[in-house]
């Protein structure tokens, strides 16, 4: 079985297809696109459904609500790609060549030095107004993480791009580069590394002033294909600044699609790189997908003394040492030249192009980022409508079950007297007595329910982790040595670990508990239940695993508990790992709530479209009894109604075959993918 091409290190794949294939390999643009038209169709079959539930009152609050969300997250879906360097290594002009040639210039600076001094975001919001949103560097001082100062936008100097014409866009960008001179002490309160010897932090100048960037992030919203169709670009600055805003390292690089670690081929994997490498990218030691290693400036080999064979093999050299420094396969090196590929765009040369390999990273990043994001955008949209389908079928067919079973006792009734009419009437009475008295165990477990609700929220909710958080603080606060503030750190991720285990102990309850009510009413009155979802707190005990082995790498270490005052390291350990596990169990308590209204709503609406048949049941053959005229009449009512419901059926499912197939998961679908979405 061969290798795919874009699998292969880049110079082998260049060797394989020849220098003289010029055609782009990849159009970015065009992958994006499809991605777009493919989540709009997907949304629109979903529209399509929520629709037809509410138009025939066969869905419920609940699963409108679960529709609506996901509309949300087909429409506002976004793919970050995240560039990461040191200074110096082309990593502006790298985004320029990559989306931006068509501006036929460069729209990010990219001159020699420092040009990208703050995390950059470039993005397109729908109804938004093209503007640079610039915040202050000082607001660092209060503590708060740039995610929450998002909200408010009274806290960010707004810059409207009255167009987004290319001058006016490069202008706006070269603010992102601007700095200021403060004391030593001011930048290490704005929680820079100072050091005198320039080794781990920024050395001050002869007057004694460090420079700092003036902006602490920068958001710019400016139309462009690319941005339009949910692509973020995140430009980052080098180490000092990034260690400055341990939110990049703790969140937005983790949380990106896509990372491109860029080096320059004249230097290699320096001792900053590697430090990058280490704390940025691969903070926690876990290899992640699309995390793809750029050797960039390769062109500088191309000096007319080397023949094309020795430039090879001098790449496939440096191509060897990088991924073996990094500890990564050479299949995720690409070796460009980022300025090569700029020019040749412009210029519109495919030979220069094709020289600049620019295309191959193209390649490797759309095959990489999009099929990767589209699964799982097919897997969350499958696993929602197909939970959606089943219960509303559940609720069809013992519908139908219902309209049957009454056409059923109706027709036995033609010709018998008023004797048998009696005691059919006298049977459902019983049937609604037993059903009445069965209902008083369903109530009884809504309360038992809504008492192990509060318990588990008393573990996994927001009070519960105020409280360790206020204990955590106290507790470093009033400690005199070192080993006092690491066990205070270290209790905190143990304590959070420990509610997430008895959570995980409530959850198990709750759902044994609904499995045995499940079951009752599902034999003692028909009720087609099957066994509720499960809930696992894998994901958030996933999740304070990273943040503690990035809290043991950055703040947990000797060097660190020695060197920093204790209101500074109390400080920021709770501007950087507190705020990041406050977000886990925010997201962890928006799910769990999530999943206690979902357990329920099976067994309500069952109960509910019950207690209705129950009653239409009992009138009938009341009605009978009164008047048997009646009878015929109402037999072709059932007849008719029965009809109905199977149109119902038949609606539902041809909306389910048209979601699978505005999501293509047909081909993609695993064995037992029906078992694990309706269990999802």
């Amino acid at each position: 079985m061969g290798v795919h091409p874009c699998l292969l290190p880049a110079h082998e794949t260049m060797a394989r297809e020849g220098a003289e294939d010029t055609t782009p390999m990849t159009d970015l643009t065009e992958q994006f696109s499809a991605y777009g038209r493919w989540r709009a169709h997907a949304g629109e079959a979903v529209s399509r459904l929520r629709t037809w539930l509410s138009r025939n009152d066969v869905g419920d609050a609940q699963c409108d609500l679960r529709l609506q969300y996901l509309l949300e997250r087909l429409r506002d879906d976004r793919l970050t790609v995240a560039f990461v360097a040191e200074f110096s290594r082309g990593k502006s002009e790298l985004i320029n060549a990559i989306f931006f040639a068509d501006r036929g210039d460069r729209i990010l600076p990219s001159s020699s030095g420092r040009t990208t001094m703050c995390p950059t975001e470039l993005q397109w919001t729908h109804g938004a107004q093209p503007e640079l949103r610039l915040l202050p560097i000082r607001t660092r001082a209060r503590g708060t993480p740039v995610s929450e100062l998002k909200r408010y936008p009274e806290e960010w100097v707004v810059l409207p791009l009255a167009s987004s014409a290319t001058a006016e866009l490069q202008a706006a960008l070269a603010r992102v580069g601007q700095t200021e001179r403060v004391s030593a002490e001011e930048a290490a309160t704005l929680g820079f590394a100072v050091d005198p010897e320039g080794k781990n932090g920024i050395a001050a100048d002869a007057d004694g002033m460090i420079e700092i960037p003036s902006w602490r992030h920068a958001l710019i919203q400016f139309r462009h294909p690319l941005l339009e169709q949910g692509l973020v670009v995140l430009d980052t600055p080098g180490l000092n600044a990034i260690g400055a805003e341990p939110e990049l390292t703790l969140s937005m690089l983790p949380n990106a699609h896509a990372v491109l670690f860029i080096l320059a081929a004249d230097t290699g994997v320096t001792q900053s790189d590697l430090a990058v490498w280490r704390d940025s990218v691969q903070a926690g030691g876990v290899r992640q997908r699309g995390r793809l290693v750029v050797l960039n400036k390769i062109d500088g080999l191309w000096d007319g003394l080397r023949d094309n064979a020795r430039i090879e093999g001098e790449i496939a050299r440096q191509v060897d040492t990088v991924a073996k420094t990094l500890g990564v396969g050479r299949e995720v090196v690409f070796p460009v030249s980022a300025q090569k590929g700029l020019v040749a765009r412009i210029q519109n040369d495919a030979e220069l192009l094709a020289r600049s390999r620019i295309p191959l990273l193209e390649r490797a990043l759309g095959e990489d980022l999009l099929p990767a994001r589209q699964d799982i955008v097919r897997d969350d949209t499958l696993g929602e409508t197909q939970d959606v389908v089943v219960r509303t079928r559940t609720l069809l067919e013992a519908r139908l079950a219902s309209l049957r079973e009454q056409l059923l006792e109706l027709t036995d009734l033609r010709g018998k007297n008023q004797s048998v009419i009696e005691y059919m009437m006298r049977k459902i009475r019983s049937e609604k007595e037993e059903f009445e008295q069965g209902l008083q165990k369903y109530y009884a477990v809504r309360s038992v329910f809504s008492d192990l609700s509060n318990n588990l929220f008393a573990h996994m909710g927001l009070d519960a982790l105020r409280d360790e958080t206020r204990r955590t603080r106290e507790a470093m606060l009033e400690s005199t040595f070192t080993r006092g503030l690491r066990d205070a750190m270290e209790s905190y991720f143990h304590n959070l670990r420990a509610n997430l285990q008895r959570s995980t102990t409530e959850i198990g309850e709750i759902t044994r508990m609904l499995d045995s009510m499940y079951k009752r009413f599902s034999v003692e009155h028909g009720l087609k239940l099957s066994a509720p979802e499960s809930f696992s707190t894998l994901r958030y005990e996933k999740e304070l695993e990273r943040l503690e082995t990035v809290f043991n790498r950055q703040l947990n270490t000797a060097l660190t508990l020695v060197t920093t005052e204790k209101h500074a390291l109390t400080q920021k350990f709770f501007e950087t790992v507190a705020v990041q596990a406050r977000r886990t169990f925010e997201i962890a308590n928006r799910d769990v709530e999530q999943w206690l209204r979902a357990v329920m709503s099976p067994l309500e609406t069952q109960v509910r479209e019950y207690q209705i048949q129950l009653k239409r049941r009992l009138e009938s053959v009341k009605r009978i009894h009164e008047a048997t005229d009646t009878l015929e009449n109402r037999v072709d009512e059932l007849k008719q109604g029965e009809l109905a419901v199977q149109a119902l059926l038949d609606e539902l499912e041809a909306l389910q075959a048209g979601v699978v197939e505005a999501l293509g998961a047909a081909a993609h679908e695993p064995a037992g993918m029906d078992e694990a979405l309706v269990a999802a």
